[in-house]
């Protein structure tokens, strides 16, 4: 059986086990105040180009959501993400746990405008009833979105104008973030990107990393306190070494695009094969998450050998399907997996 569902369903890469391996006696001091994750540290923001910004390592990514949307809200507000969004759809009311709302904005393709979140912070103070109602606190966005598309530099830019101009924080969840800046099609860079959100979730759990994210606070209003909202959240970790040694791992040598940047070529040939095989592509994406539709015979013929993510029915006789690769994709899976495209074709 070959595994297409998702992009953290093998352990780590080697280096980051040999690293791991290599201090595993070593004693340091805990909660990420240890060498490793300072020198992880310096080598983000280096690559980010901010210097002054604040980095945290936690261990997943609902808890990096969940800290983050504690620390940036007010008790009376809400947050602003696409209806697809992962805070929205796949975590289980994580953010509602924390006593906050989130505020879905409708999106074909998991991306949303600078449009759309200065008409939603306008209507709500246009309302004389506004003050009975969630008040839209900050904007959360995924680079890639839940439906594997990328946001372009003017909308990213157009969206930050917006959230300055109305002092709202921007968030970006980078949970495949790698992905991202190795697409083909994408034109948003690390330094870019820090430049213009507020807060940055770069995901190391699904980007070859054994667990881990690491959230940049850029915005200097936003850094106080938020190793207290950490512990509360449950986001710190105790062997926090473990965690900072794996992003220097990742940021050392240019391992964290490399390796991601193989992903989408694998992604890349199987997006190729349905294409060239009539099979429909859902979405306009170039990383490493394809969305197709098969009709329920031709997947259950290839679901003998291969397991997707089931994404929708558009009908009874068909289903919608998420096809994924990951760093460790190798070349006989994807081989193997267009050849039994083409068969089914036939």
């Amino acid at each position: 059986m070959y595994r297409f569902a998702c992009d953290y369903q093998e352990g780590c890469h080697p280096r980051i086990l040999k690293a791991l391996t290599q201090t595993n006696l070593e004693q340091t001091v805990g909660y990420g105040c240890d060498p490793y994750c300072a020198t992880a540290r310096d080598l983000i923001r280096t690559a980010a180009k901010a210097p002054d910004a604040d980095v945290h390592f936690l261990m997943g990514g609902t808890q990096a959501n969940t800290a983050v949307v504690s620390a940036l809200l007010r008790p009376h507000q809400g947050v602003l993400t696409a209806e697809t969004g992962h805070i929205a759809a796949h975590e289980s009311g994580a953010i509602e746990s924390t006593g906050h709302k989130v505020l879905p904005l409708p999106s074909s393709d998991g991306k949303i405008t600078a449009k759309q979140v200065e008409d939603v912070i306008n209507a709500h103070y246009a309302d004389g009833n506004h003050e009975h109602t969630v008040q839209p606190g900050m904007v959360y966005i995924s680079h890639p979105t839940e439906n594997g598309t990328l946001y372009t530099r003017q909308e990213l830019y157009d969206l930050s104008r917006i959230c300055r101009a109305y002092h709202v924080p921007l968030y970006m969840d980078g949970a495949r973030l790698a992905y991202a800046l190795t697409a083909g099609g994408n034109d948003l860079t690390l330094e870019e990107i820090a430049a213009k959100v507020d807060v940055l979730c770069i995901g190391g759990t699904k980007c070859g990393a054994l667990f881990g994210e690491a959230v940049m606070i850029l915005k200097s209003e936003l850094k106080s306190d938020f190793r207290y909202i950490l512990k509360q959240r449950g986001g710190m970790l105790a062997k926090g070494r473990l965690l900072g040694l794996q992003f220097l791992t990742l940021f050392t040598d240019g391992l964290y695009t490399e390796i991601s940047e193989k992903a989408n070529r694998q992604a890349d040939k199987i997006r190729d094969a349905l294409k060239k095989n009539g099979f429909p592509l859902l979405y306009q994406g170039n990383a490493n998450q394809i969305f197709t539709v098969f009709t329920n015979d031709i997947l259950a013929f290839l679901n003998e050998k291969y397991a997707f993510d089931f994404w929708g029915k558009p009908d009874e006789y068909h289903t919608a399907v998420r096809i994924c690769t990951s760093w460790a994709t190798d070349d006989e899976a994807v081989k193997d997996l267009i050849d039994s495209i083409k068969a089914a074709a036939v």
